[in-house]
């Protein structure tokens, strides 16, 4: 009996673990900060217009970055329609990232996520804000 129940709470310990994993997603920019970057330039699409962030800019886009959570892996994006936003960001050492906010989705060098809704609202509404 003793190892019946132990095997059962195991099981379910397992279970919550991995569940744990799966919810908690990940925070690709956790360590961001805006002296790692060397340029911002955010790209709206519709109506299709760029624009390069400023210092003040670069230090608020690298704070909502920072709050970025990834889920799931989920290309399906692409049968979407609306509006996406491409921040490409070019790094002190050279690297350049490309990410896209395309709300429930966030694109992170080519590859779609399931995304953490406010965090990525919040992007969104920044980027559009740059047009006023």
């Amino acid at each position: 009996m003793k190892k019946l129940v132990l095997g059962f709470c195991l099981t379910a310990l397992a279970i919550a673990v991995g569940l744990a994993v799966l919810l908690s997603g990940r925070r690709p920019f956790a360590g961001l900060r805006a002296e790692d970057i060397r340029e911002a330039r955010v790209s709206l699409m519709p109506p299709d217009v760029e624009y390069v962030l400023t210092e003040e800019e670069t230090e608020e886009l690298a704070a909502l970055l920072r709050e970025v959570v990834l889920y799931r892996r989920d290309d399906s994006y692409r049968e979407y329609s609306g509006q996406g936003v491409v921040f490409t960001l070019t790094m002190e050492d050279g690297n350049q990232v490309k990410a896209m906010d395309y709300n429930p989705f966030f694109v992170l060098d080519g590859e779609g996520y399931r995304t953490k809704y406010k965090p990525c609202e919040a992007l969104n509404r920044f980027a559009n804000q740059l047009r006023e």
